[in-house]
């Protein structure tokens, strides 16, 4: 669990490299790649680190993909923000304050697009063996919202996430699970999507905490993004879309502004997808409103965001294991604070694939003969 203290900003950073002009340029050095990472991989926390949550991971050998499932099996209260336009979600109509169910028990995380959408049965099966659920006359009934992304590019794309996948994972969940890269959701992530998948990067699942007092706040996100991913405290790119000999990184943005950009025929097929958590006690209204905060955490982070071929969805629950009184501004704060760290730590923690370098593939020194 850690804490930030006088970082420097992108403006002054941008200054003393010569300017913004000479940073916008289209290469972007290896060395700048691996001076912005150091200190980026010290304990910063997990999700876990956020009592009553669980945390297990399935991760698919065949090719690279998997499912991440958030366990709150004593019941959380949750809220979700949704700002792609291209989601894949289920059960997220029941964290509107306005609907009944006020708890609960899961949440999933899954690579395989919509198909992955069935690990939340193999939960759902999970929670009712262990008598898990919200109370009817006639049965238990777990409560398992859950989102996806796209990842059926990496391989055979009829291999991807289902109900066993998303039981094992349950199997596999524990209170102290901080296990980060290609592993889980973010197996098949990847970034950098603005000339396509042969000049992306891998992307990957990064996790952080961070305590103020008795207050916690964690988050957990699966980074599969279309745009670059930043690191906000210098403005440096950490992974994203590669120059024509993949050899560098290009500025997405940069690119934009000079045209160099057609919109593809696919689309929906990116999407950062994640939670937030707190120990503090929170009603449905004050989740929602603490999802909503966190996305400042991509803003910050992944460059452009929240694109028409992204489905960026965050959820946030709330464990309530504190009695203190709820803060919104600080918590929703914290929670983009976490989220930033998370989607940087996610392509840190990335291991390259064939045609998919890693953060490290390209910031690594280069070997004398």
């Amino acid at each position: 669990m850690r804490t930030y203290a006088n970082f420097q900003t992108r403006r002054e950073f941008l200054a003393g490299a010569g300017g913004i002009t000479a940073f916008a340029g289209a290469l972007i050095p290896s060395q700048w790649l691996a001076w912005s990472s150091l200190g980026a991989l010290a304990d910063s926390g997990c999700l876990t680190d956020i009592e009553g949550i669980k945390v297990g991971h399935y991760t698919e050998t065949r090719r690279p993909t998997g499912c991440t499932v958030i366990l709150t099996e004593g019941g959380a209260v949750a809220g979700v923000d949704v700002r792609g336009s291209a989601p894949g979600t289920r059960e997220t109509d029941l964290l509107s304050p306005l609907n009944t169910v006020e708890k609960i028990h899961a949440l999933v995380l899954s690579g395989g697009s919509a198909f992955g959408l069935e690990t939340a049965a193999g939960v759902m099966q999970h929670l009712e063996e262990q008598k898990v659920g919200y109370e009817t006359r006639v049965a238990k009934i777990p409560i398992v919202p859950a989102a996806i992304l796209f990842d059926l590019g990496l391989g055979d794309a009829r291999i991807r996430p289902d109900k066993r996948s998303g039981y094992l994972a349950c199997k596999a969940a524990k209170a102290r699970a901080c296990e980060e890269g290609n592993v889980g959701a973010g197996a098949g992530a990847t970034v950098g999507k603005l000339f396509g998948m042969d000049r992306a990067m891998k992307g990957g699942l990064g996790t952080a905490s961070i305590q103020v007092g008795p207050v916690r706040v964690g988050a957990l996100v699966a980074v599969n993004a279309f745009g670059d991913v930043l690191d906000p405290a210098t403005g440096i790119i950490l992974a994203g879309a590669r120059t024509p000999d993949g050899k560098s990184l290009v500025n997405s943005i940069e690119q934009l502004r000079q045209g160099r950009y057609a919109a593809p025929k696919a689309s929906g097929e990116n999407t950062t997808i994640g939670v937030v958590a707190t120990n503090v006690a929170l009603n449905k209204s004050q989740a929602a409103k603490m999802a909503q905060m966190a996305h400042d955490g991509l803003a910050r982070t992944i460059n452009p965001v929240h694109t028409p071929l992204d489905g960026d969805t965050l959820f946030a629950i709330s464990t309530g294991t504190t009695t203190v009184a709820a803060n919104l501004t600080l918590l929703g704060s914290l929670a983009a604070d976490v989220v930033s760290q998370a989607v940087c730590r996610a392509v840190l923690r990335a291991k390259g694939l064939p045609g998919l370098p890693s953060h490290h593939d390209l910031a690594a020194p280069t070997k004398r003969g």
